[in-house]
């Protein structure tokens, strides 16, 4: 049985986040959704909103669970059993910073591998903390994020809905 771990922060979750996902579940038979919960990291999101907004969000995809972790991510996956961490990018920076992040994870752990997932071209410029941003300002974001997390982001920005 082939298992992915596709870890992230998610706040918030995006279209580009379920393209990774969608695609995903069409090459592996399980997808383990991680939320890395990092008490140094301030997101606007808890870990209860952002794991509540995955699972709604994920729940077409029969094979795909979400979870929360707060250590690292290679014992995540040895305790789940997977062998794949997934990692979307979507330029050379990304690529950059994901290639040193997995050369550490195989020092941590070597019977984990990474594989790297171009993010689709319509999806290259979302990135979570420009949605935030853009959301904050009272701009739209109805391209960028689906519905429950456009609304989720309005009511903590305290935006008229």
């Amino acid at each position: 049985m082939s298992k992915a771990v596709f870890p992230g922060t998610f706040d918030p979750p995006t279209y580009g986040h379920l393209n990774l996902i969608k695609r995903a579940s069409l090459l592996f038979d399980s997808i383990d959704v991680l939320i890395s919960v990092n008490p140094d990291k301030k997101t606007l999101f808890s870990e209860e909103e952002r794991f509540n907004l995955l699972t709604e969000l994920t729940k077409d995809f029969s094979n795909v669970t979400v979870h929360k972790w707060n250590g690292l991510v290679v014992d995540y996956c040895a305790k789940a059993g997977s062998k794949v961490l997934l990692r979307g990018i979507r330029n050379t920076v990304d690529f950059s910073y994901e290639f040193d992040l997995s050369l550490m994870n195989r020092s941590l752990d070597s019977e984990v591998e990474t594989l790297f997932m171009p993010t689709e071209q319509k999806y290259f410029l979302i990135r979570s903390s420009s949605i935030k941003e853009v959301a904050r300002l009272g701009g739209n974001i109805s391209l960028m994020v689906p519905p429950a997390v456009e609304k989720a982001l309005k009511e903590k920005y305290n935006i008229k809905i």
